[in-house]
C-alpha cells in the first residue's frame, strides 16, 4: 500500500499538537509530584503523631484509652493497647513484640481490630526499626502503608498509616489532568488546523496553478493565457504574499516569452509557407526547361545531356523538399484535412506493392486483416504516412532486410482503432536518436542521409498527419527489431458508407508504379 505523503499543513499541525501535548505532560507530572510530596509530608506528620502516641502506650507514660487493667495487674504493651489509644484513625496498623510475644492488628472499616495474615507479617518483619518512615505494599486488600518502627522498655513496636487517600487523590488528579490535557490538545489541533488551512490556502492556489502550467503542452500549439494566482486575503508583505507575488511575476514573464516565441514561430511558418509556395513555380520551370532542352538537344553532347539530367534530378529533389515544407507549414497552421471514408487496407496494399517494385532486394511481408480497415480521414495524407514509413524502412536498411507491414483493428479504451506497424530486422536505430526521430531535419543515419537523399522531414510529416487525425505514432528499436506503430480511430465495417471502395485485392501487386521517395 503506497505511503500517504505528509503535507506541510499536517506537519505544522502535528508539531503544534506535539508541543501542547509535551507541555501538558510536563505540567501533569510536576503537578502530580508536587501534590504527592505535599500529601506525603502531611501523612508523615500524622504517622509521627501516631508513633509518639504508640511509644507512650508502650512505655506506659501515656493515657490508657479503653484498655484498663484489673486491680493489681500490670499494664502489658500490646497492639490492642496502641490501637485503642487516643486519636487512632481507621486503618491504623500496630505490631508489638514483647518478650517473644507478638500482638498485631489494624482497624477495619467497622472500627474493629482485624488480624494480619502470615504474608503481611512476613513483610513487616523486614521493616527497619529505626524510627524513620518507610512505604510498604502489604497487599491482600490493605495496599500501601506508611510504616515506622521503634523500641521502648525492651519492646519493639511498629505503627502504620494507610496510603489509600494519598494514592486515590494522586490517581484522581492524574486522570483529571490527563483528560484536560487531551481535550486541550484536541481543541488546539482543531484551532491550529483551521488557522493553518486559512494561512496555507494561497500556497495551495500557487500549487494548483503550477500543476495547471505543468500540464500545458508549451512546446506546441497556441500559448494559453496564464491565470494569475488570486491575492485575496493575502498580505503582500508576508512570506506567503511574497511567494504569490513572485509566482505571478514569473507567470507573466513566462507568458510573455511564450507569446514572443509563438509569434516568432508563426513568422517562420509564414515565411516557409510563402517561400515554398513561391519556389514551386520556378522549380517547375527549371525542371520543364531542362527536360525540354535535353529532349531537343538529343545526345549530341554527352556532357550537356548529363548536366541537364543533373539539373532535372536536383529540381525534382528540391521540389519534393519544397512540397514537404509547404505541407508541414499548412499542418502547423491547422488547416482542415479533406476528410472522407478511407480504405486503409488498400493504401497499405498499394504502398507495399510499390516498395516491392522499387526495392526488390528487400524481403517484403504484408499482413492484413480479413476485413478491410476503414477510417475517416484524408486519403492523400494517409497514403503519404504509409509511403513515408515504408520508404524509411527501405532506405535505412541494407539489402536482404526483412520488412513486415501489418494492419489490424484493435480495441483501445473501449473504442475501435486501426493499428499499422512497419517493422524490420535491420541494424536498429541509435538509442540517442530514438527520442528525436520525429523532430524536423533529424535523420536516423547521418552518414547515409546525403547518399539516400533524406531531408529529415519524412517522419516529422508522419507525426503531423497522424496527430491531425487524432492518432498516435511511436517507435521502438533494438538491433534486429525496429517498429514504427501508428494508431488511428477506425470505423466499424457496418458503418462504412455505401458505395465506397473496400479494397480489390489482398495480395501485393508486382506491377506498380515506382514509389515516391
Amino acid at each position: 500500500m503506497p505511503r500517504t505523503p505528509t503535507t506541510l499543513r499536517r506537519k505544522i499541525v502535528l508539531a503544534v499538537v506535539g508541543l501542547v501535548a509535551a507541555s501538558s505532560i510536563l505540567i501533569c507530572v510536576v503537578s502530580v509530584l508536587t501534590l504527592r510530596t505535599s500529601l506525603m509530608e502531611r501523612l508523615d506528620q500524622q504517622l509521627s503523631a501516631s508513633f509518639e502516641r504508640a511509644s507512650s502506650q508502650v512505655t506506659g507514660t501515656g493515657p490508657t484509652g479503653g484498655m484498663l487493667p484489673a486491680p493489681g495487674e500490670q499494664l502489658i504493651p500490646s497492639a490492642e493497647r496502641i490501637l485503642y489509644g487516643p486519636a487512632q484513625a481507621e486503618g491504623t496498623l500496630a505490631l508489638v513484640v514483647n518478650d517473644g510475644t507478638i500482638t498485631q492488628g489494624y482497624f477495619d472499616e467497622y472500627g474493629q481490630i482485624a488480624s494480619l495474615n502470615t504474608e503481611q507479617l512476613t513483610k513487616l518483619s523486614t521493616l527497619k526499626i529505626d524510627g524513620k518512615p518507610y512505604t510498604m505494599d502489604l497487599g491482600s486488600g490493605l495496599g500501601d502503608y506508611r510504616l515506622m518502627g521503634g523500641h521502648g522498655n525492651n519492646v519493639a513496636f511498629v505503627v502504620g498509616t494507610p496510603m489509600n487517600d494519598v494514592n486515590g487523590t494522586v490517581s484522581q488528579l492524574t486522570w483529571t489532568v490527563g483528560i484536560i490535557a487531551t481535550i486541550a490538545a484536541a481543541i488546539v489541533a482543531l484551532v491550529a488546523a483551521t488557522f493553518i488551512r486559512a494561512a496555507m490556502r494561497p500556497l495551495e492556489r500557487v500549487s494548483a496553478a503550477a500543476v495547471r502550467v505543468s500540464q500545458l503542452e508549451l512546446d506546441r500549439g497556441s500559448v494559453e493565457n496564464f491565470e494569475p494566482v488570486s491575492t485575496d486575503g493575502v498580505e503582500a508583505d508576508s512570506e506567503v504574499g511574497q511567494v504569490v507575488t513572485a509566482f505571478n511575476t514569473m507567470l507573466d514573464n513566462v507568458g510573455t516569452a511564450l507569446v514572443a516565441r509563438e509569434q516568432s514561430e508563426n513568422k517562420v511558418r509564414r515565411f516557409v509557407a510563402d517561400a515554398s509556395h513561391e519556389l514551386r513555380t520556378p522549380l517547375a520551370s527549371i525542371r520543364g526547361y531542362s527536360e525540354l532542352i535535353r529532349r531537343i538537344g538529343g545526345d549530341s553532347n554527352p556532357d550537356i545531356t548529363r548536366s541537364l539530367e543533373r539539373i532535372e534530378s536536383e529540381s525534382i529533389r528540391m521540389t519534393g523538399l519544397v512540397e514537404d515544407l509547404l505541407l508541414l507549414a499548412r499542418l502547423d497552421e491547422g488547416r482542415e484535412l479533406v476528410r472522407g471514408d478511407v480504405d486503409l487496407s488498400q493504401i497499405v496494399l498499394d504502398a507495399v506493392s510499390d516498395a516491392i517494385v522499387t526495392s526488390p532486394d528487400h524481403e517484403w511481408e504484408l499482413e492484413l486483416a480479413d476485413e478491410p480497415v476503414h477510417i475517416i480521414g484524408d486519403s492523400a495524407r494517409l497514403s503519404q504516412v504509409v509511403v513515408n514509413l515504408v520508404a524509411n524502412a527501405r532506405t535505412h536498411t541494407p539489402a536482404g532486410t526483412e520488412v513486415t507491414v501489418s494492419l489490424e483493428t484493435v480495441e483501445e479504451n473501449g473504442s475501435s482503432c486501426a493499428r499499422l506497424v512497419v517493422a524490420d530486422n535491420g541494424q536498429g536505430i541509435d538509442p540517442e536518436r530514438v527520442d528525436h526521430l520525429f523532430e524536423r531535419f533529424v535523420r536516423a543515419d547521418e552518414s547515409r542521409a546525403r547518399t539516400t537523399g533524406s531531408t529529415g522531414l519524412g517522419l516529422a510529416i508522419v507525426e503531423a498527419i497522424v496527430h491531425a487525425h487524432d492518432g498516435t505514432v511511436s517507435v521502438t528499436s533494438k538491433p534486429g527489431d525496429t517498429r514504427f506503430t501508428v494508431t488511428l480511430p477506425s470505423v466499424r465495417p457496418s458503418t462504412v458508407p455505401q458505395g465506397q471502395p473496400s479494397g480489390e485485392s489482398r495480395e501485393p501487386s508486382t506491377e506498380s508504379s515506382p514509389e515516391a521517395a
